[in-house]
């Protein structure tokens, strides 16, 4: 039994210390690995089994929206980058530089991409011609470098999965329409398919994306109080067409310069989903992103019948379009229990000879640990009714802890003691200079993480600086 117990045990609480329960989680789940490339890792088939999942869910809804996907290099030229000012001097403390080719040094050095924006635009420069060829409605699924100091495992790493899609239009209000129809489609599949829960808004200036005029964000809370930012969308206006020369000929044959945007989710949702929805025991995945969503594991397997019918259960659970597996592994159930568990794998299914001779089996919740009796011949039935149960379960309790970790500020004092002593949102008043926002930051750690499109004036005064209030503002302390 203690052999049994070693697995969970080797999991540090998350009441004791939040930032090592994350590590040792990600770790024991076996969703990545450490390599000796400093600040990259190997993302294990375990983790990037989610991601396949993440990919295939997103780019169905993108794709339901006219996008198409494309391929860009990795290498970008000096001279490209130093085109849109904002933007370079946005990126350039974190890019990768390539200076040789081979023995031999680069006429020009060129940038590992941190983003695609320079190379879409050296793209459509020479694509777009005429009206006729608007919109350009395009994604890539692709890496990205960042050379980042800290690093943190799916949060923040050297290189990392995303994709980022790129658009070009006639008008402004289509660049502003696509902007925020896919801050909409990122919102809908955090909330339906990773079960957490996200307010949508829009960054202050001084948060937002580099030679963007406007970027939008989902804003998403961690079971710790820190913040996430989810997913962002962004609208160039036609700034960065201005840089590069995209212009059309219009229906009225005169010249114009397109309207862009880009947006992009990354595999730092993994880490979203562990802490939103993991416990001390490890991984919980919400049933729709589950790569497994049950486990299907027999008790006394070296009976006879038990695992033939063990078996006969997958095929069922299979043939109903769930994502099933067997373990009949020599391991102890107990052992097996703690690793599914650990796994995050939603549903088990306990099968031993007692149960198969009342023509029954016990399905077991991994988020609540409740056991459900059903009858072995509507198994599949009811599985996929507890997962359903259990998907919507999970959104609500995400929902509710947010709202219990959403505080509102009405002056510099109550901020003060929020931001030092409760851990989340706080909702206040802000002016829309600034140097507030610069002064919260410096004096307490706090960040302005969104603009709320949904507004509530909640006094008439920035919590800041005490002049008239402009907008209200969701900050915290964030990842």
């Amino acid at each position: 039994m203690a052999k049994e117990k070693k697995l969970v045990e080797a999991i540090t609480s998350m009441e004791e210390d939040f930032a090592q329960w994350y590590t040792d989680v990600v770790k024991k789940a076996e969703l990545i690995d450490y390599t000796s490339v400093k600040g990259c890792m190997v993302i294990k088939p375990a983790g990037y089994a989610i991601w396949e999942n993440i990919q295939h869910e997103l780019d169905a809804r993108f794709k339901a929206t006219g996008v198409e996907n494309v391929y860009l290099p990795m290498f970008i030229p000096e001279s490209l980058l130093q085109k849109e000012k904002d933007h370079v001097e946005g990126f350039a403390p974190e890019v990768a530089w390539v200076t040789h080719g081979g023995l031999e040094p680069l006429q020009e050095r060129m940038c590992v991409r941190p983003t695609s924006e320079t190379l879409f635009c050296d793209f459509y420069a020479n694509d777009i011609h005429s009206y006729r060829d608007l919109p350009k409605v395009y994604n890539q699924w692709c890496s990205v470098v960042r050379w980042e100091k800290t690093t943190r495992p799916f949060l923040r790493s050297r290189e990392f999965l995303w994709q980022e899609g790129h658009t070009a239009h006639a008008t402004a209000e289509e660049a502003e329409e696509r902007t925020i129809q896919m801050l909409n489609v990122y919102a809908d599949f955090c909330e339906e398919v990773l079960a957490i829960p996200v307010i949508k808004g829009r960054k202050t200036d001084k948060e937002k994306f580099a030679g963007a005029e406007a970027t939008y964000t989902i804003e998403s809370l961690m079971h710790d109080g820190k913040a996430l930012q989810s997913g962002t969308s962004h609208n160039f206006g036609d700034g960065f067409a201005r840089a590069f020369g995209i212009q059309f000929a219009d229906k009225d044959n005169t010249l114009k310069y397109v309207h862009q945007t880009s947006w992009g989710m990354t595999t730092r949702m993994i880490g979203a989903i562990i802490m939103v929805h993991g416990d001390n025991s490890g991984l919980v995945l919400p049933p729709r992103i589950a790569p497994t969503q049950v486990m299907v594991i027999p008790i006394r397997q070296q009976q006879e019948g038990v695992l033939d019918k063990a078996n006969e259960v997958k095929a069922a659970l299979l043939a109903a379009g769930l994502r099933a597996k067997l373990d009949d592994s020599e391991k102890s159930p107990g052992w097996k229990f703690s690793e599914q568990e650990m796994r995050g794998i939603p549903v088990r299914i306990e099968l031993g000879p007692k149960d198969i001779e009342a023509g029954q089996a016990v399905i077991v919740r991994r988020d609540t640990r409740e056991k459900i009796t059903a009858p072995i011949a509507e198994l599949a039935d009811k599985v996929a009714e507890v997962l359903g149960t259990m998907q919507k379960d999970m959104l609500e309790r995400a929902r509710a802890h947010r709202e219990a970790h959403t505080y509102t500020a009405t002056t510099k004092e109550e901020f003060t003691e929020i931001a030092n002593n409760k851990p989340g949102f706080i909702k206040a008043m802000w002016c829309g200079d600034q140097a507030c926002e610069d002064a919260i930051k410096e004096e307490l750690s706090v960040t302005s993480r969104c603009i709320p499109f949904e507004q509530e004036e909640l006094s008439g005064t920035c919590v800041c600086c005490g002049k008239p209030a402009k907008k209200m503002v969701y900050w915290g302390k964030a990842y």
